[in-house]
Parts: C-alpha cells; structure tokens; sequence
C-alpha cells in the first residue's frame, strides 16, 4: 500500500549521516528497552491518532526461522507473549487488532524477538519496522502535531519518497484453495492412497496435515498450502537420500501420529541420524527454489473467495 505521506523515524540525527546518508555516528543500532524505545511506540499512537486510526490489521506476518537476523537473540514466544496464544491463533495476516497490540507488536520488533509483520489500516495508515531501529510510517494525513510530538520526544522524523518495506503493489495471483483445488486434491489422495499437507499461516512456521479421504483439515485463515507426496515408512532410506548440498526440512511422524518438522543441511547429517531415530515415517523436503516443488500449491481465500495474502510463491 501507498499513503500520501511517509516519514522515517529514527534516533539517528541526519547531521551524523554521510553524503550517500549512512549514519556514522555513535547511537546504538539495538534498542535500549527504555526511553528511547518508549519514544518509538509514542511515535506509532501519535501518527495513528493524527490519521484517525484506532484499529490496525496484521500483514504478511513470520515468526523467526532457522536464519535470525537480529542483533538481539529470539525469545521464546518471539515477543508474542501475552498477546497471542502460544499455538499463534489470531496472529495471521489480515487479523485486525487494537491500536496497543500494534505497540506491543512494534516492540518486539524493535527488541528482534522473532515476530515480524507489517502493520496497515486500509489504504490510509501502516508501520513497518526494519533493521537496527529504524520505522518507518506512512498516513494520508501531514501529521504535524504528530511529528512535533516525537521530534520533542528526541527522535528524528524525516519525509521520504516511500518505505523501503513497501510491499509488491501487483495483484496476486496465487491459486485459490476452492472447490476445484479440492478436487484436485481428492484425486490425487485416490491416486496415491495418502498425501501430507503443509499449511502455513505464519511464515517461516508450519503444521502438517495427512490427507486421507475427502475431508477437509480445519486451516487457518489465509494460510499458504502445499501439497507434498507421502511420508516414507523406510526412514533409514530417506536419510541415505540426503545429498550433499541439501538443504531444507525433515518431516518426520511419531509413532504416535504427531508430525513435525526441523530445518537441517547436508553438514548435519550425523545430528538428523539422532533426530530420526524413532520416527515411524519421513520425508525431505528441500528448500532451494530449483528443488522445491509441491505437488500443488494454493492460498486460503477470504470468504468472498478472494486471495488477499501476499505470499511469496
């Protein structure tokens, strides 16, 4: 989305920055969990109020994968503790939340915690938070009390073009999960007698479902679905096929029933041995973009039958 107005907000004086606008002077990249930090969430209300905003929707959100970029370490709930369940319900694109779960959301974005999203409101508002403390907002209105606000707090507000976190403005054109892509679906279970079903509705965090029959498994909202051969009962099999420069996820089923998944490369090899043993079935699914390639692929429409995610397919 675009908005007339887009200011980037830092702590980083712009006399401090060089002619190609890298900053060279001594703040820290990382938050302070204090004051500064505080001026950042006041920066988010003020902006939000100047633009009328009080309900906020969640976009394209993740949670932290096997490559964490941050200069502060993952915590466990990745900083959505307390505003989310730990299974993750309610955090998924679209979700609308309140203007202080916004702010609790930029916090942990600013601490690195492992949740990332962008936060919009229709066409007129959003907040995107990027590397080393920098955020970046966007409204249909000035803001001038707004920006006299968080300059007075000590933060630097300055007009841009765009938000270098803009997401891709063309229309998507992921295939719905509809009827037709259940049949399909339903086919090929007839064909192959069992299919696994990856669903992800965060990115960078998949539940696994065995497709059986006709039914349906309960998904969540707008989640991106791929659709992947069998699970193999001959696990020692899977592992000897490992070849040297794989790399991407193990999914393994317990006897139990349970599935899960675990990200491991080719160098790991004596580490996936360990995790495998036990397993009743598995698979190896690469992740390279040359060598993965589901069965089918298709996105959870909305009600009206039209897909709003922007996954990256």
């Amino acid at each position: 989305m675009s908005t007339s107005y887009v200011y980037r907000i830092t702590k980083y004086d712009p006399a401090d920055r060089d002619d190609r606008g890298t900053y060279r002077g001594t703040e820290d990249v990382a938050s302070d969990h204090g004051p500064v930090e505080a001026a950042y969430l006041d920066a988010v209300t003020a902006f939000a109020e100047d633009t009328g905003v009080t309900l906020m929707s969640i976009r394209d959100p993740e949670i932290s994968g096997f490559v964490h970029f941050g200069l502060e370490p993952p915590v466990d709930g990745h900083g959505l503790h307390g505003l989310f369940p730990s299974d993750l319900t309610g955090y998924h694109d679209g979700a609308q939340i309140t203007l202080d779960v916004g702010r609790e959301l930029v916090r942990a974005m600013l601490r690195d915690n492992g949740a990332w999203c962008r936060l919009e409101a229709e066409d007129r508002f959003f907040v995107h938070v990027g590397y080393d403390q920098y955020m970046f907002i966007g409204s249909d209105q000035p803001c001038e009390h707004a920006i006299a606000l968080t300059t007075a707090s000590g933060l630097f507000v300055e007009p841009l073009d765009g938000s270098p976190y803009e997401p891709d403005d063309e229309p998507c054109e992921s295939r719905p999960a509809d009827a037709a892509f259940w049949a399909e679906v339903t086919a090929l279970v007839a064909q192959h007698g069992r299919l696994l079903l990856e669903e992800q509705v965060v990115g960078n965090h998949s539940r696994w479902h065995l497709l059986t029959g006709e039914t349906v498994p309960d998904l969540g909202p707008r989640a991106l679905l791929n659709v992947w051969p069998d699970l193999s009962t001959d696990v020692p099999a899977v592992l000897r096929t490992m070849s040297p420069g794989f790399t991407g996820l193990a999914v393994l089923e317990r006897a139990g029933g349970s599935i899960h998944s675990c990200y491991f490369d080719s160098d790991d090899r004596a580490d996936l041995a360990e995790t495998f043993a036990g397993a009743h079935a598995a698979i190896l699914l690469p992740l390279t973009a040359a060598d993965h390639n589901p069965l089918l692929v298709a996105v959870r429409p909305d009600d009206d039958g039209i897909v709003r995610a922007r996954w990256p397919i």
